[in-house]
């Protein structure tokens, strides 16, 4: 798969695209369902299949800037090259670019730049300076630029329209067996191991600290995998303050299973499975110790199941 960040590296796609827009913040169900499109669509037309997002988030230069993300962008081009997609444009997404009018976002971009000869959109999607434009004017361009448009209805699951800021509040909850339902696959973050107090290896249970880009953590004591060198490891991952020493900064730490290599400052990633409970502050270290003992129990419990 091809992957453009800017203007200057963008080919002439002489075959023509059918290009997919949207910010693809998570890649849940609803995007899948526009990416197998793209994918089936390119196929059957012989043109090139093209995921047009942006980086950074649109609500982070034209809202309060507090939008917080599912994914980093390594991740989200990960699960778009997993569909098989030929090629993803991060058109930076500057103010200068916030205020293009719809006209020209369609000729100057749509057509000129990536010669799209079709565009598959959400239903939902609105575009061009101040969000002024929408389905219908995309349809509007069908006929002088020979543009087909494809609209995507949202999925729905248990009666909920799948949308990446309604997963963004359930991940907050901790509700991380909802949210991976809506996903469509567990949610993930990565980062570098980083040095830690070393309180998991005093009370026995040496853990991997974390430090992440991700902008969601949930809080709470997890069953996690943990990706390392491509190989996956069971672990047991714990999100919080850490409130029996009354820490104050946000601790990430994972216990892996049954393992002893060295980690520190490699790259990994925590894939989270199921909430075991909260983050509770005990009365003494040994307190703690005793209940990661059976948080420990029933993790092996649940991955000896897994299998």
């Amino acid at each position: 798969m091809q992957i453009f960040s800017n203007f200057d590296d963008l080919g002439q796609f002489e075959q023509g695209s059918i290009v997919a827009i949207g910010n693809f913040d998570g890649v849940h169900l609803g995007h899948q369902k526009i990416l197998n499109f793209l994918v089936n669509k390119a196929s059957e037309k012989d043109l090139i299949s093209l995921v047009l997002t942006f980086s950074p988030h649109p609500g982070k230069i034209t809202g309060k800037g507090q939008i917080k993300l599912l994914q980093t962008l390594e991740q989200k081009i990960e699960c778009i090259q997993s569909f098989g997609v030929n090629a993803v444009f991060t058109l930076p997404f500057t103010k200068k670019f916030a205020s293009l009018s719809t006209e020209d976002f369609i000729n100057k971009i749509l057509i000129k730049t990536l010669n799209a000869r079709a565009v598959i959109v959400g239903n939902n999607f609105r575009f061009g300076k101040n969000r002024k434009g929408n389905i219908s004017t995309l349809k509007s361009q069908t006929t002088p630029n020979n543009l087909k448009i494809y609209i995507i209805p949202a999925v729905s699951l248990n009666t909920r329209t799948i949308s990446s800021s309604l997963i963004r509040r359930i991940i907050l909850k901790g509700d991380i067996k909802n949210a991976n339902l809506l996903l469509g696959k567990p949610y993930e973050i990565q980062g570098e191991v980083i040095k830690g107090h070393a309180r998991g290896t005093t009370l026995g249970f040496p853990t991997a600290n974390i430090n992440t880009e991700n902008d969601i953590t949930p809080f709470g004591v997890f069953l996690t995998s943990v990706i390392f060198n491509k190989r996956e490891f069971a672990s047991l991952t714990n999100i919080g303050k850490c409130p029996t020493f009354e820490q104050k900064n946000i601790n990430i730490e994972s216990h892996i299973l049954d393992f002893k290599s060295d980690i520190y400052r490699k790259k990994i990633k925590i894939i989270f499975l199921k909430r075991l409970r909260d983050e509770i502050k005990f009365e003494s270290p040994d307190k703690l110790s005793k209940q990661i003992q059976k948080d420990l129990q029933a993790a092996r419990k649940y991955f000896k199941n897994r299998k």
